[in-house]
């Protein structure tokens, strides 16, 4: 493994040079602050008229349409989201300066082909391995949100170190910076998100859920086992990984995790699991999302739709109605 610090990063080399965000989600809004508050040049590109453009004025930052936010841009940072990325590109491809480089945050779009570069550009990742909303507050904090970096493309023979700098600029290179390649970091994301982050998890939850309540139990206290709790041991493993966690739970919880726990993530699930891995390396998932979204996302706004009408939500937006020091 390779982990950089900011020891290892050479800012001089952006000093004096525009980065141009592109998007102001929440992975562009806390790169373009805390690339300003480091000091850089720093302009966004948005479609005139949309809710965006007045947000990042507010925020004090240049704000122009994309073809004229990458121009004489030393790095353009793709920040939209992932199927808008190919769009854009190719909207602002001829106005970017010969030599540049093209930043993303994720690499969906190279890794999958859906973004073919121009032979002079150099071609790097950035991925902060969190929101955009920690990347921004462990930043203004003094602290940094670790990232990972990748070279695609060094027609310049200085990619690594213009990522690097670009890391340190958002805060990232004070937590280290591991380099990885497009492919790792993309599938290793996708699959994360899947079987394990997102959708591992809500299925493992409304399961929970529903089993207790089939089995007769009151939902309110359904929802507080198996959904209210979990963030107390994901703050756990968070903090200190499993050891933590088992230093903080009952010995009856940690029985019953280890010899439990097991069979509902029995060899079955790691099969499945796999699967859902191969999917992502052979790129099955990547043309199902792609031909989902050029269809108008019909089969996804339904799945969408299904998954917010289950009991569970009904019964855990009444409960944190409740809470109020949730932040809704």
């Amino acid at each position: 493994m390779q982990m950089y610090s900011e020891a290892d990063v050479d800012s001089a080399c952006l000093e004096g040079k525009r980065i141009a965000i592109l998007g102001y989600g929440s992975q562009g809004r806390a790169h373009a602050l805390n690339l300003k508050d480091s000091g850089f040049d720093v302009v966004v590109g948005l479609r005139p008229g949309g809710p965006s453009w007045p947000r990042a004025e507010a925020d004090g930052l240049q704000v122009r349409e994309p073809k004229d936010a990458v121009k004489g841009a030393a790095i353009v940072a793709f920040l939209t989201p992932d199927l808008v990325q190919g769009a854009l590109y190719e909207a602002v491809r001829s106005e970017i300066d010969q030599g540049s480089a093209l930043l993303f945050a994720h690499g969906f779009n190279i890794h999958f082909k859906q973004i073919a570069p121009r032979s002079d550009l150099d071609v790097v990742l950035i991925a902060p391995k969190g929101p955009g909303d920690l990347v921004r507050r462990q930043y203004e904090e003094g602290h940094g949100v670790p990232c990972l970096v990748a070279v695609e493309q060094d027609s310049s023979g200085n990619a690594l170190k213009l990522a690097l700098a670009y890391g340190q600029g958002i805060g990232g290179a004070r937590a280290g910076v591991i380099e990885t390649t497009f492919a790792e970091e993309t599938e290793t994301d996708l699959f994360g998100e899947q079987a394990v982050l997102c959708g591992g998890v809500t299925e493992l939850v409304v399961a929970g859920f529903e089993t207790l309540v089939k089995a007769g139990y009151q939902p309110e206290v359904a929802y507080y086992e198996c959904m209210h709790e979990l963030k107390l041991i994901v703050d756990l493993l968070h903090e200190g990984g499993l050891r933590k966690m088992h230093e903080f739970i009952s010995e009856t919880a940690a029985y019953g995790d280890l010899t439990r726990g097991p069979r509902i993530v029995d060899d079955h699930v790691r099969e499945t699991m796999q699967e859902v891995l191969t999917e992502i390396q052979d790129g099955t998932f990547a043309r199902e999302w792609i031909a989902e979204n050029a269809s108008g996302q019909s089969e996804y706004k339904r799945l969408m739709n299904d998954d917010l009408a289950q009991q569970i939500e009904k019964v855990g937006g009444d409960l944190r109605s409740r809470m109020d020091w949730l932040e809704n």
